[in-house]
């Protein structure tokens, strides 16, 4: 359990060009999700975009964040941090911080990439340790990669079965991350039903999914392309997450109308 929601938030918060002039999100932008494990209501987790500057540099900040709630949290408590910031024109990060709290398992790390040098300086508070790793070029954390993906995906050219790909640095590891585009479905949500685009990201099986087509969601089939629903099947269960509020949307959120 104790990276249930570790890879929760990875999902929900998930190469460098010019295309990121063209943007599906702007200051402002927020969103809540709601956490359902099983029968319980299990947390809550928020995305916030904000325009700020790092070390004297325009960037997108965004914050993710995610805690239990109900009687999971009674005894498994679940408090998750994680930011990243963002060059506003190459959507590249500069800094992802992830300050995490899942039943006991904790970490608490400050990265700082070096995309000239092509390296990545990774702080651990909790022991005060420092190491530097070499990573590929155009390399993003968990939460820029999300939003890079969204300025990525062109409604008139995706086919089922078509990929999309970047490199991803997380905690120490160099991964390579595929998202693969299932189709087109009309969802119901809470705001009523929603055109959307159905992906599959490939992740690892063995520890927490069942395999590796264990994990499914959707975004909005706008140029928002907002997270609306994912769906996990684990290996000690079955997890939703579902949009529960937004504000700050950039373009018109399309509701289909009965």
């Amino acid at each position: 359990m104790k990276r249930l929601f570790t890879i929760t938030f990875f999902t929900i918060f998930f190469t460098a060009t010019s295309l990121f002039s063209q943007k599906a999100f702007k200051d402002g932008e927020w969103f809540r999700f709601r956490i359902h494990y099983g029968l319980f209501n299990a947390s809550y987790a928020t995305l916030e975009v904000n325009e700020t500057k790092l070390d004297n540099e325009p960037v997108y900040h965004v914050q993710g964040r995610g805690k239990s709630t109900g009687l999971l949290g009674l005894f498994f408590k679940v408090e998750d941090d994680y930011q990243t910031f963002i060059d506003k024109e190459t959507g590249l990060p500069h800094k992802f911080i992830r300050n995490i709290d899942e039943g006991g398992y904790t970490k608490n790390l400050v990265i700082d990439f070096n995309h000239n040098a092509g390296s990545a300086e990774v702080l651990n508070r909790k022991t005060n340790n420092i190491k530097t790793y070499s990573v590929p070029k155009n390399v993003h954390d968990m939460l820029s990669a999300f939003y890079y993906i969204r300025n990525q995906i062109g409604n008139d050219e995706l086919e089922p079965g078509k990929e999309i790909r970047l490199n991803m640095f997380i905690d120490d590891e160099n991964m390579d991350f595929k998202l693969v585009f299932l189709g087109r479905e009309v969802i119901k949500t809470k705001f009523g039903k929603v055109a959307s685009l159905k992906f599959r990201p490939y992740v690892m099986a063995g520890r927490v999914f069942k395999e590796k087509e264990s994990l499914t969601f959707w975004v909005s089939d706008d140029k928002n392309k907002i997270p609306l629903k994912i769906k996990a099947d684990l290996a000690v269960g079955s997890l939703d997450a579902d949009l529960d509020a937004y504000k700050g949307l950039k373009n018109q959120f399309r509701i289909i109308m009965d």
